[in-house]
């Protein structure tokens, strides 16, 4: 989903009761093997090491990904000889290929000749470790770019070059996109008009080959590793003396369509009367939370009107739907990243900024977080539905209308549900903020917390919508 490295163990039912109708007998090993890039069953005990060793290795090396490894009960259950074990070898970091030297020299002329040059920094690069590569080039070159939702924080959200407030004016213009670990799938609208410039000549630089020319065709395709390539490029083109002018007119542009959407959005920022639009509430939240807060988000207009508003300053510190655009993945998210910031980074807080319909799906995961004492802070933010709700008038009224599971609309929540009292499920203390300052005061509040979990339940008009866009959600390209 994320495409991180990942080695999932499973269990299954003895081997010799397979073919006899064991219990929950299932051919797990196959069925995963196309979602994996390793996918096995270790034949004995003393093969555990060789095959744990591979399937940490392969979803390391090269496009991170999945392992699966199965364990069925009789295997479990045996004993063996330490010796008899095949030794354990730990696995070394991933090679970083460097990237073809005249492909290299193709690309920095490519850049050099734009006139409306463009980076697309993805999640590949927040996994390379590329960040300090990727800002020199930004900076040293004056070049504007946009982040992926997992490529925030490669560099600064607050960055002048960050462009992602003309997202659209950015992508329909840009005459040389230089795709960093990015790929042209459906979040980057497959690269294709009308949200690109049809013109618009690629540079793509990955670590997998097989995503390269992957869509539409690359002018110059890299398969290499993200950050020794930007160095490599960097290099290039400091070289030859080469900045991107700012006389030019394609930087003032864009900051000015930032500067007129910004206006946009403040004007609903200050819209802070009751009920409350997604705006004001994600504002407000980042002026209070930390800088190098970690943040998970997921739902519908939630995530997406939050990824412009909830800014992040360091890589890899935002986890949300993900390509696959899955709900209900949010609360775990936040699990795992509170348990790495329990071992490596005490003290740093994890935000866990949910709509009420995403939180719908793992919401008890809430009992875990109380187990283990991890202090995330849920923020619901909740307007009664999935993209959109009623009020409690026009709810009551459109269930008096018939049979109440024909007349109900499907995409709408029961109203003001009281989420935040989940909390007294572990002795803990929850929030229903309906204003502004009820929010403010909650968050710093829960701030405060060390050993459990919070719940924020923000109420917001069930209307409330995203502020106009050019284009509609998932507009298609023409395929």
């Amino acid at each position: 989903m994320c495409l991180g490295p990942l080695l999932v163990i499973g269990g299954s039912c003895p081997q010799d009761h397979e073919g006899i109708g064991g219990f929950q007998e299932c051919s797990q090993v196959e069925l995963s093997r196309p979602y994996c890039k390793y996918s096995a069953r270790p034949p004995s005990p003393a093969l555990i090491p060789l095959h744990v060793e591979k399937a940490i290795r392969l979803a390391m090396y090269g496009r991170p990904g999945s392992s699966y490894l199965d364990f069925p009960g009789n295997i479990l259950s045996q004993q063996v000889e330490g010796d008899c074990l095949s030794t354990m070898v730990r696995v070394n970091p991933p090679p970083r290929p460097w990237a073809d030297p005249s492909l290299i020299q193709q690309a920095s002329k490519l850049l050099m000749t734009a006139k409306k040059p463009l980076i697309i920094i993805g999640k590949g690069a927040a996994y390379s470790g590329a960040e300090h590569a990727v800002k020199e080039l930004v900076t040293l070159c004056r070049l504007p770019f946009l982040p992926t939702p997992m490529g925030k924080g490669v560099i600064d959200d607050a960055h002048m070059f960050c462009v992602a407030s003309a997202r659209t004016m950015a992508l329909q213009q840009a005459d040389v996109i230089l795709l960093l670990g990015a790929r042209l799938n459906w979040i980057l609208h497959f690269g294709r008009a009308p949200r690109f410039n049809p013109q618009a000549k690629i540079i793509q630089i990955d670590v997998c080959a097989e995503e390269l020319h992957n869509s539409v065709s690359a002018k110059v395709a890299i398969q290499a590793d993200i950050r020794e390539a930007v160095k490599q490029l960097t290099s290039e083109l400091i070289s030859n003396n080469w900045v991107h002018p700012l006389s030019a007119n394609w930087f003032p542009t864009l900051q000015l369509k930032c500067e007129n959407n910004r206006a946009t959005v403040a004007k609903m920022i200050a819209d802070t009367a009751p009920p409350l639009n997604y705006y004001t509430v994600f504002h407000h939240i980042q002026e209070i939370i930390p800088k190098d807060c970690i943040i998970v988000s997921e739902g519908a207009n939630t995530m997406d009107i939050g990824r412009s508003l909830l800014l992040n300053s360091l890589p890899r510190h935002r986890l949300d739907a993900g390509t696959f655009g899955t709900m209900g993945v949010g609360l775990g998210f936040a699990i795992a990243a509170a348990l790495w910031v329990r071992d490596y980074a005490p003290g740093k807080k994890v935000l866990c900024v949910e709509g009420d319909s995403a939180f719908g799906f793992s919401g008890m995961e809430i009992e875990t977080m109380f187990r283990y004492k991890l202090p995330i802070i849920i923020v619901i933010v909740n307007n009664n539905g999935i993209y959109g709700g009623f009020d409690k008038e026009t709810f009551s009224s459109i269930q008096e209308m018939g049979q109440i599971t024909k007349v109900t609309p499907p995409q709408s929540l029961t109203v003001d549900t009281h989420y935040e009292r989940l909390m007294e499920l572990g002795g803990g203390k929850g929030h229903f903020c309906t204003t502004i300052p009820q929010l403010q005061d909650a968050l710093k509040e829960t701030l405060q917390v060390k050993n459990r979990p919070s719940i924020i339940n923000v109420m917001i008009n069930p209307s409330a919508d995203r502020k106009p866009q050019t284009f509609s959600w998932l507009t298609e390209s023409k395929l």
